[in-house]
């Protein structure tokens, strides 16, 4: 058995029937030239069942009895099980988008298996446009939403002639990375090396203490900054949840927001921000239920290097949404300087003072299956906003082009929606999840989100 870190028991611990605690991904895929929709499923399902040699982070599960020792320990099993892991389905007619984001919406709100490993990947044909769809599920305690990215990225390429596709979970994937030699160390290195490291950990948890300090101080002066432990409205989107889901997906041209971007002078995840806020401004004002006060996102930030692919690595910050304000450029300006007062604060701070700013932010997350706990506790904020960068490259999987790659995050306790967007391939591709009862019409969302973009590019620029 494996020791299993807090940063992925957390997942485990705080996931129930209603509160799934998984992340997964739709893409969508156009068949070769001279290929059709159903040959590419099959090329897929034979491909992907055919992949036996499976790399040792996809044989992972929680250590049995499932209840106890499964909070504290990973389990290796021997083989995967294709018939469960690997499913592939037909939508029925007429085979409209509609229909596929119905089938993600049921199955989103479905627990994975705790007794096998925890993903499954489903094979989608039937779509009238002739695309072929994959929806994966992966459980949060393996994988975070930039791990799961560069997942799905070590399957594709660049090369429209390239035949070498295979499954995600593949071994050999592993060992076609090529990384480069690492350079030979002396003993006395080594062990200086190591000595200097723990110096250097405990230099930073010295200097957690000033740095909480110095968040402090700027919650309390800088009226931009949105500290943890600040309140955020009540509203329908922080209320106790059941287990079924609404999905709605849909891109943009990562073009067209990069214009917006520059027209400001802001930066691109700035541009994300607003329209994420006009379309909640919207949205809230449809169902009757829009606060007085402005809504606060929570923003996880990656703290991944280049070489640390796998597991969860992040921080958070708040940004002030600006959601009470009818005017379009009020709401970019608070936007603008609620990001780059946060940005600013998490560049002062060492590794170990991020995570522990994050954690102060997320900290609602830790009870959130606490029964009672969203209707008597206060809240830091209201949903929860991640931005994913992916290639800007179009990519492939055996000649078949990828034409969507949108995620299918968690909604929670207390945090009725997530909106988590995926720049890949020239197209910024927005996933919205959301409880089913509790956001009635979600889909609505999406115009919004372009009615929200067109606002910003109206706007005479801001000044800087």
């Amino acid at each position: 058995m494996q020791y299993m870190p807090v940063t992925q028991s957390m997942f485990l611990i705080a996931e129930t029937r209603d509160q799934p605690m998984h992340v997964g991904g739709l893409q969508l895929f156009i068949p070769r030239d001279g290929q059709s929709a159903d040959e590419l499923a099959e090329e897929i399902e034979t491909t992907f069942r055919g992949a036996v040699d499976v790399a040792p982070f996809f044989l992972k599960r929680p250590a049995s009895p499932a209840n106890l020792a499964g909070y504290t320990a990973w389990q290796q099993d021997d083989e995967v099980d294709f018939d469960y892991h690997v499913r592939r389905i037909i939508l029925p007619r007429p085979g409209e988008i509609k229909n596929l984001l119905r089938y993600v919406s049921l199955n989103h709100g479905a627990l994975l298996d705790r007794s096998r490993p925890m993903w499954e990947m489903h094979i989608i044909e039937g779509l009238k446009d002739g695309r072929v769809a994959l929806y994966t599920k992966i459980h949060h305690s393996l994988a975070d939403g930039v791990t799961a990215l560069r997942l799905l990225q070590r399957t594709l390429t660049t090369d429209p002639d390239d035949r070498a596709g295979t499954a995600f979970w593949d071994d050999a994937l592993n060992h076609r990375r090529t990384r480069p030699p690492r350079p030979h160390t002396s003993l006395l290195s080594r062990i200086t090396g190591t000595v200097g490291a723990v110096a250097d950990t405990a230099e930073q948890i010295i200097g957690l203490a000033p740095a909480g300090a110095r968040v402090a101080a700027e919650g309390l002066l800088n009226k931009d900054f949105i500290a943890p432990l600040q309140q955020a409205p009540d509203t329908i989107l922080n209320v106790p949840i059941g287990s079924a889901r609404r999905f709605a997906a849909q891109d943009w041209p990562t073009l067209r927001l990069q214009a917006a971007a520059r027209r400001h002078g802001i930066s691109f995840n700035d541009v994300l921000l607003a329209m994420c806020a006009g379309a909640l401004r919207s949205y809230l004002l449809d169902q009757k239920a829009l606060p007085d006060d402005p809504l606060a996102a929570c923003l996880p930030v990656s703290l991944h290097s280049d070489a640390d692919a796998d597991g969860n690595a992040i921080t958070a910050i708040l940004v002030n949404l600006a959601t009470s304000s009818a005017s379009a450029r009020e709401r970019l300006e608070a936007i603008h300087s609620s990001t780059s007062s946060a940005k600013n604060i998490v560049r002062g701070l060492r590794p170990l003072q991020s995570l522990a700013l994050g954690a102060a932010n997320c900290w609602p997350l830790a009870f959130a299956s606490v029964p009672g706990f969203v209707n008597y506790t206060p809240r830091g904020f209201n949903l929860m906003i991640s931005s994913v960068p992916g290639p800007q490259d179009d990519l492939y999987w055996n000649g078949a082009k990828l034409d969507g790659c949108y995620p299918v995050s968690i909604a929670m306790e207390g945090l009725a929606m997530n909106i988590t967007i995926t720049t890949v391939a020239g197209k910024a591709n927005f996933g919205i999840i959301g409880a089913r009862a509790q956001l009635p019409s979600l889909q609505r969302i999406l115009d919004h989100l372009e009615n929200a973009l067109i606002e910003l590019e109206d706007l005479e620029p801001l000044s800087r």
